[in-house]
């Protein structure tokens, strides 16, 4: 007998299978620290900020961490858009 998977498929949803590591380093590299700190004022983003740092408060900070995902998932959105503007 085959067992069903604890986590059904999400193809439509972004963040399926992408971790909260990847999320804040690909934030990181976009918008910088301070461009992050803008956006969701946190300490673990304008005051010493790391990687490590930001993992831990997010893991602990709900609301924060929903922030951080709502801004991944606009980049991923602008991205898009960008891709699908003709060139000029």
């Amino acid at each position: 007998m085959h067992e069903a998977s604890p986590h059904p498929p999400q193809p439509r949803n972004p963040l399926h299978g992408v971790t909260l590591e990847a999320i804040v380093r690909a934030l990181e590299a976009r918008y910088g620290w301070a461009g992050l700190a803008e956006r969701i004022p946190v300490r673990c983003f304008s005051h010493d900020p790391s990687v490590k740092s930001s993992l831990k408060f997010l893991r602990k900070t709900p609301w924060a961490r929903e922030k951080v995902e709502g801004l991944y998932l606009f980049m991923l959105r602008e991205e898009r858009r960008m891709q699908q503007r003709p060139p000029a």
